[in-house]
């Protein structure tokens, strides 16, 4: 059984990845700053910041869940991933990052993103940049077994649970209804799913609603 912890499991994210993980079997820690509100079977009550390589040793997966909106929490993006990253150096434990779209490309080339588009929303704009550094930086860590995984450009808080999804890699894919949406709830599956038979060590790889 793969123990698993989600960072930030109190999120919306988080939550719903917590709680698919351990409707599964598996052996879930949430890692929370506050009261546990997911069906985890285990709590560690830590700030993210204040983890060590002791408290995530015993894991085969950590999910880092970290959400940060406000334009001055937004370096957060990159400084506690790194913070994970850095305690997790050397070691077999796999780190699944709950990532963003703005940076999935739009050309073969890869030299053109979602945010960059012409339709892309001015007030998500920092989001998507700072969520892109993090990124960037995460691709020149050789010595953590990390996976990000973007969302569909509409990653909806509230959508249905069907348990249908394509996966996909750097670029933004479209359905067949030409969408590129997903659910948390779906989100989650694809997650775990990641975890328990995924093997895409030090890669970027997409979710869309089947």
């Amino acid at each position: 059984m793969k123990r698993i912890a989600v960072v930030c499991a109190n999120g919306k994210a988080g939550k719903l990845i917590a709680n698919e993980a351990a409707a599964r079997g598996l052996d879930v820690t949430a890692v929370v700053r506050s009261e546990n509100q997911t069906k985890a079977q285990h709590v560690l009550q830590k700030d993210l910041y204040d983890l060590t390589a002791e408290d995530l040793e015993q894991f085969d997966a950590v999910v880092d869940a970290f959400g940060a909106w406000t334009e001055e929490t937004l370096p957060q993006h990159s400084t506690s991933l790194k913070h994970l990253c850095d305690i997790l150096s050397g070691k077999e434990t796999r780190l699944l990052i709950v990532g963003g779209a703005g940076s999935l490309y739009v050309n073969p080339e890869h030299t053109a993103c979602v945010a960059d588009g012409p339709d892309f929303p001015d007030a998500f704009k920092p989001l998507a940049a700072a969520m892109a550094k993090a990124l960037g930086e995460l691709r020149e860590r050789k010595d953590v077994r990390w996976t990000y995984i973007s969302p569909a450009g509409d990653f909806q808080a509230e959508g249905e649970k069907t348990g249908k999804y394509i996966l996909g890699g750097e670029e933004l894919m479209l359905n067949e209804k030409g969408e590129s949406i997903i659910s948390y709830a779906d989100y989650a599956v694809a997650m775990v799913d990641e975890i328990t038979e995924g093997s895409h060590i030090q890669e970027r790889i997409s979710v869309v609603r089947k």
